[in-house]
């Protein structure tokens, strides 16, 4: 098949389209975060949640949405997705206090949960083994191209107009989105599992427990904050014993524990949720420092990413022929060490006090580091499960990557306000500097796991 034919490259396009979406809706906010920080009068700690309620509430129904696409068909659960979506983003854009953003982003990240897993279900499906890691490569190159419009478009609308209408524009895209994939994707079903809701509860009280409890103790001044860490904490611990619990014993599991048996998928998927901890950690505080610590204007601060963001997009195309040619194991390693060396180097600059220049190289090597073990990780995780199950395999691959982008913001947010106040400028750079210093840790904490895929 050439890769390149017509009904491929609607196939490509469309998909990609729905990643774009997904992505670029938690890269946009990153630059217009100061904004909505100052508009609503709220700290770091909790403008984490603009991002995390969107990163977890994917992550939390994703497996769900999943089985409702296997069940009823993945093109249908898809728009679907994308109609949800198109809602949120309306009813964020309209949100008058952050608990309402919040909630907003819930309704976002309903519809978001379903978009990217089908979308990679979809294209897997539709192409022959030997031309996946190839379309994964442009689909994650397209999708990519968030990272390049989300955060220099969210400071072009802040600068520009209002950081509402960052939520405005995913509305023409949303309903021209469901238009052409009614008439060009394929349709495709999976396993037809029965769909649990008790399963469903136990994930969502799993992953929202556990960041909940993980950010309510950068805080604990009253004791009422510290019970309620503790709290959330331990429901997400036994919500998630119970949920493995029930994975294992059940006929038909929303997670297949067999799966995990598979030293790839199983390496392979915390080896993404490390990769992405990583890069979720330094997109939520990069474009803070750019604007509070080196005094740009939002538009400037999504610019000034650009090294790193487009690098990412250049590259992706060229690592997915990579990983077909070399194999996972290294082209994911190199991805993973340079990701982190990058993060580390901005660290040790920034301590420095050095200028914006200083900091392209570091940047730029941390896009190639990531666009290089992304599609790799995808690869070796849909690769190392039989065809009937890639649905599946792909709702977990996703549920890895935003479980771990939500837990890697919390943990440099702790990281942060360990160091920062944020009530000062020298503050504010020594918990940068720190939390930079976390996600290389991140970063390199996946090397473990890429060094045992196979």
């Amino acid at each position: 098949m050439n890769i390149f034919g017509k009904k491929v490259n609607w196939l490509l396009i469309l998909t990609s389209l729905g990643f774009f979406m997904a992505m670029m809706d938690a890269m946009i906010v990153t630059t217009a975060s100061t904004a909505i920080r100052l508009d609503f009068q709220v700290s770091v700690a909790t403008l984490q949640w603009a991002l995390n309620a969107y990163n977890i509430t994917i992550a939390a129904v994703l497996l769900v949405g999943v089985s409702l696409g296997e069940r009823w068909g993945r093109r249908k659960v898809y728009n679907w997705g994308i109609l949800i979506f198109t809602v949120g983003s309306v009813l964020c854009a309209l949100a008058p206090t952050m608990p309402a953003l919040i909630a907003a982003r819930v309704v976002e990240g309903v519809g978001a949960s379903v978009m990217t897993p089908m979308s990679m279900a979809i294209l897997t499906q539709a192409l022959p083994a030997n031309e996946r890691g190839r379309a994964l490569g442009i689909w994650s190159g397209i999708g990519g191209l968030a990272l390049i419009v989300g955060p220099s478009l969210g400071g072009f609308i802040v600068a520009k107009l209002a950081w509402q209408w960052i939520f405005w524009i995913n509305v023409p895209i949303g309903l021209v989105a469901i238009s052409l994939s009614r008439r060009y994707l394929p349709e495709s079903v999976g396993q037809t599992d029965r769909l649990k809701l008790l399963d469903a509860v136990l994930i969502i009280v799993t992953f929202t427990g556990i960041i909940l409890g993980l950010s309510l103790s950068t805080n604990l001044a009253t004791p009422m904050l510290a019970q309620t860490a503790l709290v959330s904490g331990v429901a997400g611990l036994v919500a998630g014993s119970w949920l493995l619990w029930r994975q294992a014993h059940a006929t038909q599991p929303v997670i297949p524990l067999t799966l995990f048996k598979s030293v790839t998928f199983t390496g392979g998927n915390l080896a993404t949720a490390l990769l992405y901890g990583s890069m979720y950690g330094v997109i939520f505080f990069l474009p803070q420092y750019f604007q509070l610590g080196a005094k740009a204007t939002a538009l400037t601060a999504g610019l000034k990413l650009l090294p790193w963001t487009g690098t990412l997009v250049l590259i992706a195309p060229f690592a997915g022929r990579a990983v077909d040619r070399w194999g996972e194991k290294w082209v994911t390693t190199l991805g993973l060490f340079l990701q982190g060396f990058g993060y580390g180097l901005i660290a040790v600059l920034v301590q420095q006090q050095k200028t914006y220049p200083w900091l392209v190289l570091p940047l730029m090597l941390a896009g190639m580091g990531l666009s290089m073990a992304g599609p790799a990780l995808q690869k070796a995780v849909l690769g190392a499960v039989p065809a009937i199950e890639i649905g599946k395999a792909s709702g977990i691959y996703n549920v890895f990557r935003l479980f771990g982008g939500a837990l890697g913001t919390a943990i440099t947010v702790m990281i942060f306000e360990k160091f920062s106040g944020g009530a000062t400028n020298p503050q504010f750079m020594t918990g940068f500097q720190m939390a930079l210093l976390g996600t290389a840790v991140i970063s390199w904490l996946g090397l473990c796991w890429s060094l045992r895929l196979q």
